[in-house]
């Protein structure tokens, strides 16, 4: 193999800057910067970069039109196969999937496909290159989707290519789901994710705002009045410890709470935005996975002197993704590994005052799974002013407890099909509420391939003859 160039790094914001803003980290690709590190992709002939692509990019001819300073080609290129690039560009755990597939990675570092992809959507917007998406018309049919979110979004762009009629419906004031409100500004400006959405209304999609199904409208005349309904309403039911002291008390946070205040609410231009959030000095953060690392870098720019990582295992075994664990340590973030909270303890008006935790050793089990064990007689303590816990997330029971017929497994996640169909014809489901919590691409890759399926559906079947409503909301 001959001698592959280095990998072309990004200007980023200086650690100690950043904390005190929240502006984007990376600053991008220059057009020459760009075509420097597409031209570092050898070419493959069967590149195995492009099946580890949830929504299945042609990463290959892309890196190639980039090289050839053919940037329009290679934003038509890129949106036909995802709704979303800019968004999945920056937030995307390429090092898990494309990146980790590159030939290169074996021999050096892989192709930055994610920051290529990045810089493609953002060239495409800043030319305003129009996309021509419709294949048909089809608007005799109607599709409605609950949820706007990343598997919503991309089902709607989907499904509106093939000509349909398609309404969101979204609980919120704005559109976007986990990523206007779960993503901080830092890591995905606001005002990209804007734009992409802007981009799908202007296809024709509908959005349906402050509209939450089972409530505004319910599931069954949604039902009766669209040819197919699509659920994508996401994990948003946080998960807590259940350990003393966690409840009642105050400042101890889920990290869906901090993070909708901090992102969608604008809690870090308090007073200028009135939604306060109260973050004291000393925050500690349960969890390793990149939500943790979201909500101790957001805590840190909200002015905590100091912000603690508390993880029950190894930093090598942090779910997170590599350079959010990098950009966290970088800034300062003070990361606990093999500790974990047994007991929360308040002060005399119910704040947290502090921790009650024990040290973990990994053992190997039975079964030669490594897990992490207490150490007994290991207890300490550890004040803060604030906990967030980053724990992970499972569906919100408010939808599925009124749609008593779409069945569910015992953690409540919507059950379904090879084709994303649920146990209601007609109806399909894809994403978080599907899957259980993942990633953004992961499901942006599901919102696509039920949108194919719900095209191959209405196809294939007669709905023309809705029925009414027979059942009544529980």
């Amino acid at each position: 193999m001959p001698k592959i160039k280095p990998r072309i790094p990004m200007g980023e914001q200086p650690p100690m800057e950043r904390i005190t803003n929240f502006n984007s980290v990376p600053y991008g690709y220059t057009e020459d910067q760009a075509v420097e590190e597409a031209a570092r992709c050898i070419q493959c002939k069967k590149p195995r970069c492009e099946p580890a692509c949830p929504v299945t990019i042609g990463i290959k001819e892309m890196n190639l039109l980039i090289a050839e300073r053919k940037f329009k080609e290679a934003y038509l290129l890129v949106k036909e196969d995802n709704a979303f690039p800019a968004c999945s560009g920056r937030v995307c755990p390429q090092e898990k999937q494309c990146e980790g597939a590159c030939i290169l990675e074996k021999f050096d570092q892989p192709i930055a496909i994610g920051k290529l992809e990045a810089f493609i959507a953002d060239w495409g917007r800043t030319h305003k290159v129009e996309v021509e998406e419709i294949k048909a018309n089809n608007e005799d049919k109607h599709i409605a989707i609950v949820g706007s979110g990343p598997a919503g979004l991309a089902c709607a762009a989907e499904c509106r290519r093939y000509g349909y009629a398609v309404t969101i419906y979204e609980t919120l004031h704005k559109a976007g789901g986990v990523l206007v409100y779960g993503i901080p500004e830092f890591r995905l400006p606001k005002a990209i994710v804007e734009k992409e959405i802007e981009h799908l209304e202007e296809m024709g999609v509908k959005i349906e705002l402050n509209h939450t199904v089972g409530q505004n409208i319910y599931y069954y005349e949604l039902v009766s009045q669209n040819d197919a309904v699509f659920l994508a309403m996401g994990a948003g039911a946080p998960k807590f410890m259940g350990i003393p002291g966690e409840n009642p008390m105050d400042n101890v946070y889920s990290s869906n709470e901090f993070l909708i205040r901090a992102n969608l609410m604008k809690a870090y231009k308090f007073p200028e935005w009135d939604t306060p959030i109260n973050c004291g000095n000393k925050v500690a953060v349960i969890g390793a996975g990149n939500v943790a690392m979201d909500a101790a870098r957001t805590a840190k720019r909200l002015g905590a002197n100091e912000v603690h990582i508390i993880y029950r295992r190894t930093k090598e075994q942090a779910p997170a993704r590599k350079e959010e664990l990098h950009h966290a340590l970088e800034e300062g973030i003070i990361f606990h590994e093999l500790v974990n909270p047994i007991k929360f303890h308040g002060d005399d008006d119910g704040f947290i005052d502090y921790m009650e935790l024990t040290r973990m050793e990994l053992v190997e089990g039975e079964d030669g799974r490594i897990s992490p064990k207490p150490i007994e007689g290991s207890t300490f303590y550890m004040e803060c002013d604030t906990v967030i816990e980053a724990l992970g997330t499972v569906p919100n029971r408010l939808f599925l407890d009124r749609a008593p017929d779409i069945e569910r497994d015992d953690r409540g996640v919507i059950i379904i099909d090879e084709n994303h169909m649920t146990s209601v014809e007609g109806t399909f489901a894809g994403g978080d509420a599907s899957s259980g919590a993942a990633t953004v691409i992961k499901a942006l890759g599901e919102g696509k391939r039920a949108a194919r399926a719900i095209h191959a559906y209405i196809s294939t079947h007669d709905t023309s003859h809705r029925q009414e409503v027979q059942r009544v909301e529980v």
